[in-house]
């Protein structure tokens, strides 16, 4: 906590902006549900490196854990307006060894929160954590999904490990209920190989790298998302550029800018409703000054403000 919070009269808080604890087993009234997911499926040459993001990002946000009914002029409004209940059901529990297990907490949660009627908002945690999130919404479809990244994640398996980082956009296509995929900021050079750019436009995705974006804007994104539609966000931070994002593994130049970030969001919820945002792959100990924890916790906010607005 430094001067800003001082100067806020913030404290320290284990929830998110501050906002009340809740259990997944009481969600009566609930809007919206942050949930901690620190782990699923990590391969076994690199662990669960982004363990500690959930942590992190809250802890960011505990700066402005007082300001939650002050204006936010990224919103026009405050970032959690009157009416609507936002809270948080803290980390779920997770083995490093138990991929499945940690899989089946991750959908379990998503699904209780669905349940209830109210909306998840899920801090990865690694690029992973997607695919029992979008499985969770098994039998409500279709759902369409938007993903920020560098990478396609279209492989079929790493390491033998079909359920990985590298995988999230290619099962999620193998799941019924997902319909429209649009994907924003690929570049340069990831794990992917011609043949599974090749699946991904052969499943119909929508996709545009972050060198069009720079160059067209987000018009052409957003005009790719059904209209009417409910779509679910997915950022995972190596797709935003390293200056504005710098606590990732894989630092690639050229990514989306904060605002072209926030831009995607405002204008899905314009057109769509949002049934759920996740944020995946922030590393805490590669970042520069909080900078990238305190950009994962913004765009969180952001999302949470505009799902409350559309609530």
């Amino acid at each position: 906590m430094g001067r800003l919070a001082t100067m806020l009269g913030a404290g320290a808080t284990d929830t998110f902006l501050g906002i009340p604890a809740c259990s997944l087993d009481d969600l009566a009234g609930v809007d919206i549900v942050v949930i901690g997911a620190p782990c699923a499926t990590p391969y076994a040459s690199v662990g669960p490196y982004s363990k500690d993001a959930p942590a992190a990002i809250r802890a960011s946000s505990a700066t402005y854990s007082t300001t939650r009914h002050h204006h936010n002029f990224d919103l026009d409004g405050p970032t959690i307006p009157d009416g609507v209940v936002v809270a948080d059901a803290g980390d779920l529990e997770w083995d490093v060894a138990d991929g499945a297990g940690n899989r089946a907490r991750i959908m379990g949660a998503c699904s209780a929160v669905l349940a209830a009627g109210a909306v998840p908002i899920v801090l990865g945690g690694d690029d992973s954590i997607p695919i029992p999130v979008i499985a969770a919404y098994q039998g409500t479809g279709p759902v369409h999904v938007v993903q920020i990244d560098a990478h396609i994640d279209w492989r079929d398996e790493v390491q033998g490990e079909r359920m990985g980082l590298s995988s999230p956009m290619r099962r999620s296509s193998e799941m019924e209920h997902v319909g429209r995929i649009v994907q924003v900021g690929r570049r340069g050079v990831g794990s992917a190989r011609t043949a599974d750019a090749d699946a991904a436009a052969a499943y119909g995705v929508a996709f545009f790298g972050a060198h069009g974006v720079h160059r067209s804007g987000v018009g052409p994104v957003l005009a790719e998302v059904p209209a009417g539609g409910d779509v679910f966000i997915t950022i995972d931070v190596d797709g935003l550029d390293p200056t504005t994002m710098p606590g990732v593994v894989g630092p690639e130049p050229g990514g989306l800018t904060y605002w072209q970030a926030v831009e995607i969001i405002d204008g899905i919820a314009e057109r769509s409703r949002i049934v759920g945002f996740d944020i995946v792959e922030f590393v805490p100990e590669l970042d520069v000054n909080g900078l990238g924890a305190l950009t994962a916790f913004r765009l969180a906010a952001h999302a949470i403000g505009r799902i409350a607005r559309q609530r």
